[in-house]
């Protein structure tokens, strides 16, 4: 159908909830939003949704989150009594309209008679995978946009894992929410009979004692907090999300007495006023912390975003400056400390490994492999690391020992199977406490990385594609550098070329060979330098993202050679 005639469907509706029908009304004679709000679904995929509120089939709103959550009322219909009656966990951020579409959720579950258990306010993301984990239910759902700006929120899908649902199940409730057509005519139940009949159940300080007993087990040496850490003087700001309800507890529980919470950053406000984007890999979101840093003379500084699965730091320099560390950075201390500190302690496993997704750093490889621990590289998507942990725990052949995401993402303990900034804290926060002791800053330690594994940078490139043609524009990039592939980059010469579409890896001699990961929308380069070069369109925005990564023997050089590169591939897809 044509965006005119779903926004006549929209408009024709006799009992739209009042505040859409307002929204709807603001929206008359804007024939662009008109447009971008009714052309078609939201896209829901292995992350579900996420977008911009507002009316429409576009946009994120109540019957949108209703016609995903009766996709995934559906899948669970098809699945055996008792596993449908482990219910579904459901958390919320500090978003706009998050608790309301929470409970909304519930609600399409109830018609279905599926048990949820929803949180009695925010929790981070992490906390929803340790629930689905705790309570045994049988899928999660968060509503959260993560780091998105303020009108953005979204709807994710976990498996009875704790982690984000796998290519496969995910495929099926996808099938599912478009079988629903109609989203007005998607059963809800009453929230009160629902708690009545016990289909609905509030959970909340109970998950909370748990999932932090489980947090506690991330420290590794409770000695060396108590000598420094209990006096190190750290700065935490949960950017206005969640992880100001157990981020705080989490650092009080291990030991770290002498934080400071940013106040004004510790309020859950949806308007995210104090900063541009709501996101730690931006300077901006570390201005009000940096200040306060200034004042108390902190060591350290860490930023959660708003559902607290991603983790951002800035370290005190000499100078009283604060240099922000990025997402490989801090990944690669922190897997260094733990493999340090259990080969000190005897506890490092001969068959551990470490995974990684394929567009973050190879430092942290030539760390593992100075260990002698194996590095797996998987799609980008904290799902596959999850997927990982599952065999590894199955078929018991492998220990996993850390896993990340360049994008700041951190798994320490596999009891959450998805990145968790409250762990992340916490065990940054000894690291930090550790070079303290030795008279160093964090930074210091970074460097003392580089001095020992050589220089590496890397750097991410987002090309935006906004628009009803966005997704076409994307697609059309793809095919360019497919069937006019480049032969290098910056006059170095590619050497290997991976197609993720087709799972084929093809030499510059034309000799091929098998890539052993699921199938996806992406490629990746790799020179003759040792650089590698990633293109992969976002699953949840409207973006190509372009991936850069090389290493030389001084920082300068390398940071040279990264600007080298990020042009040549700038100039390449200005050339398309």
């Amino acid at each position: 159908m044509s965006w005119q005639t779903n926004y006549h469907t929209w408009q024709e509706q006799p009992t739209m909830i009042p505040y859409i029908h307002d929204e709807l009304t603001a929206m008359a004679g804007n024939s662009e939003a008109l447009e971008a709000a009714f052309s078609g679904p939201m896209s829901f995929g292995t992350a579900g949704m996420r977008g911009v509120m507002g009316p429409g089939i576009g946009q994120m709103n109540v019957y949108t989150v209703r016609q995903a959550t009766e996709g995934v009322a559906r899948y669970l219909d098809t699945l055996d009594e008792a596993t449908k009656q482990r219910g579904v966990a459901i958390s919320f951020d500090s978003r706009y309209h998050s608790r309301e579409f929470a409970h909304e959720a519930a609600h399409v579950l109830g018609a279905h008679q599926i048990p949820s258990f929803v949180f009695d306010d925010m929790r981070p993301t992490p906390e929803l995978s340790f629930a689905v984990r705790h309570l045994q239910t049988a899928m999660g759902i968060m509503i959260t946009a993560s780091h998105n700006p303020k009108q953005y929120n979204g709807f994710k899908i976990y498996g009875p894992d704790g982690g984000q649902m796998p290519p496969i199940d995910s495929d099926k409730i996808t099938e599912f929410v478009r079988s629903a057509t109609d989203v007005f005519a998607i059963p809800v139940a009453d929230e009160r009979d629902l708690r009545q009949n016990k289909l609905l159940r509030i959970i909340g300080e109970d998950v909370d004692q748990a999932y932090l007993a489980n947090v506690a087990s991330v420290t590794i040496n409770a000695d060396l907090i108590q000598k420094v850490g209990k006096t190190m003087k750290l700065i935490y700001t949960p950017l206005h999300g969640t992880g100001k309800v157990i981020g705080e507890r989490a650092l009080r529980a291990a030991g770290f007495e002498n934080f400071t919470m940013v106040p004004e950053q510790a309020i859950a406000d949806p308007e995210f006023p104090t900063v541009p984007f709501p996101n730690p890999e931006f300077a901006q979101a570390f201005d009000m912390a940096i200040a306060l840093g200034k004042k108390e003379d902190a060591d350290l500084l860490v930023a959660t975003d708003p559902d607290a699965d991603r983790l951002g730091a800035a370290v005190r320099q000499p100078s009283g400056d604060y240099q922000l560390l990025t997402g490989n950075q801090i990944a690669s201390i922190l897997l260094a400390y733990i493999l340090k500190a259990r080969k000190e302690a005897g506890q490092l496993p001969e068959n551990g490994r470490v995974v990684k997704s394929i567009v973050s750093t190879e430092l942290a490889t030539k760390i593992a492999a100075a260990y002698g621990i194996e590095m797996k590289n998987v799609l980008t998507g904290f799902k596959f690391i999850a997927e990982q942990i599952h065999q590894y725990e199955t078929q018991h052949d492998h220990t996993f020992l850390f896993g990340f995401e360049e994008s700041y993402g951190y798994l320490i303990k596999p009891f959450v199977r998805d990145k968790d900034a409250i762990q992340s804290t916490v065990l940054l926060a000894e690291v930090a406490a550790d070079y303290k002791q030795r008279g160093m800053t964090l930074y210091d330690g970074i460097e003392e990385l580089y001095a020992t594994y050589g220089y590496y940078a890397e750097k991410t490139v987002a090309q935006e594609f906004p628009g009803v043609n966005g997704a076409q524009e994307m697609a059309h990039l793809m095919t360019e550098f497919r069937e006019n592939a480049p032969h290098d980059f910056a006059n170095v010469a590619i050497t290997e070329t991976e197609d993720f579409s087709t799972g084929v890896k093809t030499s510059a001699t034309g000799e091929t060979s098998t890539i052993d990961l699921p199938q996806a929308n992406v490629l990746k380069y790799w020179l003759a330098d040792g650089t590698w070069i990633c293109i992969r369109p976002s699953g949840t925005e409207p973006k190509v993202k372009f991936y850069v990564g090389t290493s030389a023997k001084t920082d300068q050089a390398a940071q040279e050679k990264l600007a080298t590169f990020e042009a040549a591939v700038n100039a390449y897809v200005a050339s398309i």
